[in-house]
Order: structure tokens, then sequence, then C-alpha cells
């Protein structure tokens, strides 16, 4: 028993935008082995990653309020204070910025940082450079939401292309409200995630950390401690 629960915690289900390209790859591996069978068995291991990239797991989100998460799986790549894009309609006064850059072996559904009505869904045509460069958040192709928090506050989470990554799904709009955690879309083959957070509020992850959707927390609106800084080692 203890094995076949091992199985299952490793098993997730397959979200809906990876059928097709399961699919694709399954009859490609196919015909793979109909004209050489090593072929045939590199199909099944792309198969394989295609399962594993589509995968959506469940998360434990933390309920208390005043909490903001992660809306993707990735790496912490940039923190700190700017002024958001005009287009997001968060005003001009700098608010910090947390961005999450997903590799093509992170999950990549995207999940709703904090609980709040979708008032603006904006997206922006743009280039395809490294999602991981910093510049990414202003001149890739992008869609952005605008959030009313239910405590009156706004906050921005914005999905970036990267430069695998072209194909960006944003299931909601405007007037949606969204549960912390509440999956909203997904994008496809590695990207980026910039969270603007409320004006004031300081991050409580650091460039380097991990960062896991719908769990780890981005940062409280009850805590008062300065930015924080990460040793990596």
């Amino acid at each position: 028993m203890d094995i076949l629960a091992s199985i299952r915690s490793i098993i997730h289900p397959l979200h809906r935008e990876g059928v097709r390209f399961v699919a694709i790859f399954a009859v490609a591996t196919l015909i793979l082995f109909l004209l050489w069978r090593p072929l045939g068995w590199l199909g099944v291991i792309l198969t394989l990653w295609c399962v594993y990239f589509f995968r959506d797991p469940a998360r434990a989100t933390p309920t208390r309020a005043g909490l903001v998460v992660s809306p993707a799986d990735g790496k912490v790549v940039a923190t700190g204070l700017v002024v958001p894009s005009a287009e997001l309609g968060l005003g001009a006064t700098p608010r910090a910025k947390v961005s999450i850059f997903m590799n093509v072996f992170d999950v990549h559904v995207n999940r709703a940082p904090a609980a709040g009505t979708v008032d603006r869904v904006i997206y922006h045509p743009g280039k395809f450079l490294n999602a991981a460069e910093d510049k990414a958040s202003d001149e890739n192709e992008r869609n952005g939401l605008r959030l009313i928090l239910d405590d009156g506050r706004d906050l921005g989470v914005v999905q970036i292309a990267g430069l695998v990554a072209r194909r960006i799904v944003c299931d909601v709009g405007p007037g949606r409200h969204l549960a912390t955690g509440e999956r909203f879309g997904i994008i496809r083959f590695g990207s980026r995630l910039d969270v603007y957070l409320p004006i004031g509020i300081v991050p409580l992850v650091a460039v380097g950390q991990r960062a896991v959707a719908g769990e780890t927390v981005l940062a409280d609106f009850q805590v008062m401690e300065g930015a924080r800084q990460a040793v990596i080692g």
C-alpha cells in the first residue's frame, strides 16, 4: 500500500490545455515506431514529458485574509519597487513587484495570488525574449489582470510569454471573482509571471528562492518587516 500511495502522489491530473498536445505527441510516436523503432522510443520520452509539463497538481492554499500567494511555480528572479505599466491601471506610484520565472519543467498552471474581483484584463502583443530577463516585463507579449481585492486594495498579475512560450491562456474576464489560489490560466512551454503588490506592501520572498503556485506566501498585509535577502548555498 505504501508503494501505491507513493505512485499516486506523483501522478497528477492533466490540464485540459494539454489533452490535444498529448494526443498529437502520441500519434506522432506511433508513426515514428512504424518508421524506425529507436525514433519511436524517442517519441515515447517526448510524450511522457508532455504529460508531465501539463500536470495540474492540487495545492494547499493558506486561507487567512491578508496573504498574497505565488501565482506560479518557479524561481523568483526579481523583486523591487517599480511603477506598474500604465495598461494595468494601477496608478503611477511605485509598488513592489515580484517576478517568477517558470522553466519547461515547472508546473505552468497559474493561480490567483489573492481573493478579489477581476477589474480588467489587458492583452499586449510583443516580443518573445528570454522571460528570465527583466526587460521581458515591458517588451514581451503579455496578458495583465488588475484585481480589486476583497479589502478594497488593488493588485496586478501579469502572464508573460517567453523565448519558447508562445501561447498565453487566460480563462477569466472582468467581473469574475477569484478565490486565493484559484486557477485562472496557463502559459505553454516556459514563461514568467509578475505580481504587483498593493502600495506599501513588502515582499516576503528573495531573489533565487523557489516558489510554489497557490502555496508560497509572497506577502502578508499583517507583517511590517523590511524586504528579505537570501544567501544561496
